[in-house]
């Protein structure tokens, strides 16, 4: 127990560290172009953009494709269930920091019916008695908080994001509150849980996915148009984008820890 501990309180304390940093980042942050784009590190990011598509190249697409064609779409829907039930304490968190407590209360209340009727969250059994989900993240929250959106960032492995998302990432995945209640193994299997169920949302969305990052004169440009317009969509920031409005923006890397 105290070992664990310890990690927890070490990864607290590089989380704040880098918090802090992420902060300064979006506070030092110039003002957006005139397409609305605040984009100063183009060329770091699209370094890291060539990166990533390379990771879905190499890893992520056939790994999504595999996933998809030797688990049955039954299993793969349970898998889903299973990550989104785990997102819930955090949703319900968030949602208490945005001292929204109407969607608080009914996330709460979802968790309870999937973890009893749902039979510890394998089945979806709030949304079928019409409770549906209400999903956020600890961007959202500093948003909220009058935070502003800062540049925009193409990170490793993970994918678009803003100074501001990238801080929430970090929070939501450093103190979520499913992995610091279960035990180890238990984390750690919820962790795979999440992996997998990305693993099933990239093979689900796989012809737009690839679209973006292979059939566009300029991946880079589309994936942060589409991310931009679809976040401030989701946040009430701006009209409604193509991807905003058709719900057919997916990240594939995106954090399977968080959110």
């Amino acid at each position: 127990m105290g070992l664990t501990i310890s990690l927890i309180s070490g990864k607290a304390v590089r989380g704040i560290a880098i918090l802090a940093g992420c902060l300064t980042l979006a506070g030092c942050a110039g003002a957006p172009g005139a397409d609305g784009i605040n984009d100063p590190y183009e060329a770091t990011n699209r370094k890291v953009h060539a990166f990533n598509r390379g990771l879905d190249r190499v890893l992520v697409g056939p790994a999504s494709k595999g996933y998809g064609s030797v688990v049955p779409e039954p299993a793969q829907r349970v898998v889903g269930n299973v990550a989104r039930t785990l997102d819930l304490p955090g949703d319900i968190a968030n949602d208490l920091l945005q001292a929204n407590i109407a969607d608080a209360a009914q996330n709460t209340l979802r968790l309870g019916v999937n973890l009893t009727m749902g039979v510890l969250g394998l089945f979806d059994a709030s949304t079928a008695i019409g409770l549906p989900g209400k999903p956020t993240d600890f961007g959202e929250t500093l948003a909220v908080w009058g935070v502003g959106e800062g540049v925009y960032l193409e990170l490793p492995g993970i994918g678009p994001s803003t100074a501001r998302d990238a801080t929430g990432t970090l929070v939501d995945v450093v103190l979520n509150p499913t992995r610091l209640a279960l035990p180890d193994r238990e984390a750690m299997a919820a962790t795979v849980a999440k992996l997998f169920s990305r693993l099933g949302d990239r093979n689900r969305y796989a012809e737009t996915v690839e679209s973006i990052l292979y059939d566009s004169a300029d991946s880079y440009a589309q994936a942060r148009l589409l991310y931009l317009q679809n976040r401030r969509f989701e946040l009430g920031q701006s009209g409604a984008g193509s991807a905003a409005d058709n719900g057919d923006f997916i990240d594939p890397y995106e954090d399977p820890y968080g959110q």
